[in-house]
C-alpha cells in the first residue's frame, strides 16, 4: 500500500497528474472538496453537521472533515493506496491525518509538490480562462491572490511531513507525460523504501 499527499497551485494540472497516478497505481483519489458534496447531497450524520456550520457561515471543523475521510478510506479496503488531494491544509490536519492512517494500520509514505513558478501558473490560468468562462481565470490580481493562499497553505505542512523525510519537490513544468514520468520515479523510490522497512 502506497498513501500519497499530492500538492500543486492553482494550473498546476495536479488533478490531470491525480487521474493519471490512480489508473496506474491502482490508488482511490480522495478530494475533500468532492467528499463534501457527496457527504451533503446523501444528507449522511456528517453531511448534515457540514450543512449546519456552513449555514451560520462558519468553518466546518477538523474533526468533521476526519470522519468523511474515515468513511471514504473503510469504504475501499481493496484499495493499493490513496492519494490525497486538497487535504491536508494546516499542521493539525496533517496531524489528524497521520492519526487516522495510524488507526487504519498504515502511513502517509510521500507528499509531492508539483513546482511551477508564478509567472508560468498566471499564463495557465489566463490561458484556460480564455475558455474556461470563469471570471477568476483572468484576473491577474485574484491569480495571484489564489497563489499566494497556496503557499501560505501548504508551506507549513510540507515543512511538517519534510521533517518525517516524506516532502519531495517535483518540477512541475513541461509536457503532461514528463511530469508523470518525474512523479512515477519518485513514488517508485519511495515503493521501493516501504518494501525495504516491510
Amino acid at each position: 500500500m502506497i498513501n500519497l499527499i499530492l500538492f500543486g497551485p492553482p494550473g498546476s494540472g495536479k488533478g490531470t497528474q491525480a487521474a493519471h497516478l490512480v489508473e496506474k497505481y491502482n490508488l482511490v483519489h480522495i478530494s475533500t472538496g468532492d467528499l463534501f458534496r457527496y457527504e451533503m447531497s446523501h444528507d449522511t450524520p456528517l453531511g448534515q453537521k457540514a450543512k449546519d456550520y456552513i449555514a451560520k457561515g462558519e468553518l466546518v471543523p477538523d474533526e468533521v472533515t476526519i470522519g468523511m475521510l474515515r468513511n471514504k478510506v473503510e469504504a475501499h479496503p481493496e484499495a493499493a493506496g490513496f492519494i490525497f488531494d486538497g487535504f491536508p491544509r494546516t499542521i493539525p490536519q496533517a496531524q489528524a491525518l497521520d492519526r487516522l492512517m495510524e488507526e487504519e494500520k498504515t502511513t502517509i509514505h510521500a507528499l509531492l509538490a508539483l513546482q511551477v513558478d508564478d509567472e508560468e501558473i498566471i499564463q495557465r490560468i489566463k490561458l484556460r480562462g480564455a475558455t474556461s468562462g470563469r471570471s477568476d481565470d483572468s484576473n491577474e490580481k485574484i491569480i495571484q491572490y489564489r497563489i499566494d493562499v497556496y503557499k501560505s497553505e501548504t508551506t507549513p505542512v510540507f515543512d511538517y511531513y519534510a521533517e518525517q523525510h516524506k516532502s519531495h519537490r517535483i518540477n512541475g513544468v513541461g509536457t503532461v507525460e514528463e511530469i508523470f514520468e518525474r512523479l512515477c520515479r519518485m513514488i517508485d523510490t519511495a515503493g521501493e523504501k516501504i518494501k525495504t522497512v516491510a
